[in-house]
């Protein structure tokens, strides 16, 4: 793939997700906040002009490579709506621009910035959820425990959507049986986007990039973990969430056996999509 191959599929991500017919939200603001390599930008929605809203930082699928808050609007809207919470859709530094570890670097910069002024655009900064889809769903994981490592703020719970948590150097079952990817993500586009991401393929042993070869997963927050069955990263998640729960972690997983990859984009015009929000929705109140 040549080197013009990320801006190409960009274009297509952003052209499609313009022609979405998004759900009314009360307040969206396109805020620059700063960063450790210059700003990000981040979206910011809120159900209401109400104080004191739990706060939801989220983190767009990407395949390290691709999409934007833009291509996650529509998700990130129905996020807003469905869990009465106010949402921070973040643009973490994505490869080949900016490689490993840029964008964890931005998803702690910008979680702290998050609880930090979350009183100011009404969030109430100790109901602090990190969140994010594939590998948004890694910079979720990999913020909370950074927050743990490194000095909080406290975070209340994670919700990982078919997340990446390991680098496919020695690839499970998952990644033979769905290889083609239903038509959403191949092993070829996933190694793909790794090769973008990392500076060398040894960076994929950092637990930072692989959550699965953390070596203490203790006293994380609760963490509710969505698979799907026709999806290459099924396993990888699926032994992540069990880590979780051998770590004493409150752990919940839930495979759709039904969906593949990417189907909670489709939230607002799938009705298993719907479903599968309204219950991690469901979930995050009683962790709350």
């Amino acid at each position: 793939m040549d080197s013009y191959e990320p801006e190409m599929l960009r274009t297509i991500y952003e052209d499609m997700s313009a022609k979405a017919r998004p759900p009314y939200v009360a307040y969206v603001e396109d805020r620059m906040i700063p960063g450790p390599r210059g700003e990000i930008r981040v979206r910011i929605y809120r159900p209401d002009l109400a104080p004191s809203h739990p706060v939801i930082a989220y983190f767009h699928g990407s395949a390290f490579v691709i999409c934007s808050v833009n291509t996650h609007d529509v998700l990130c809207r129905y996020l807003c709506l469905r869990a009465n919470a106010v949402v921070v859709s973040v643009d973490y530094g994505l490869g080949p621009e900016d490689k490993f570890p840029a964008g964890p670097d931005d998803s702690l910069a910008a979680a702290r910035w998050v609880a930090a002024n979350a009183s100011a655009f009404g969030g109430d900064p100790t109901q602090l959820i990190m969140a994010g889809d594939s590998a948004g769903a890694t910079m979720a994981t990999v913020t909370s425990m950074r927050i743990r490592d490194e000095g909080g703020p406290k975070v209340k719970a994670q919700l990982l959507i078919y997340p990446v948590t390991d680098y496919p150097d020695n690839a499970p079952p998952s990644y033979l049986e769905r290889s083609q990817g239903c038509g959403m993500l191949t092993a070829e586009a996933m190694r793909w986007g790794w090769s973008h991401y990392l500076k060398d393929p040894a960076d994929g042993s950092h637990p930072h990039a692989s959550p699965n070869r953390a070596t203490d997963l203790g006293s994380l927050p609760p963490a509710y973990v969505i698979t799907a069955e026709y999806d290459i990263l099924r396993d990888e998640g699926e032994v992540y969430a069990r880590q979780l729960k051998e770590a004493g972690v409150d752990t919940t997983l839930i495979r759709y056996s039904d969906m593949n990859h990417g189907f909670m984009g489709m939230v607002g015009s799938l009705d298993r999509a719907d479903e599968a929000l309204a219950a991690a929705c469901d979930w995050l109140a009683t962790r709350l």
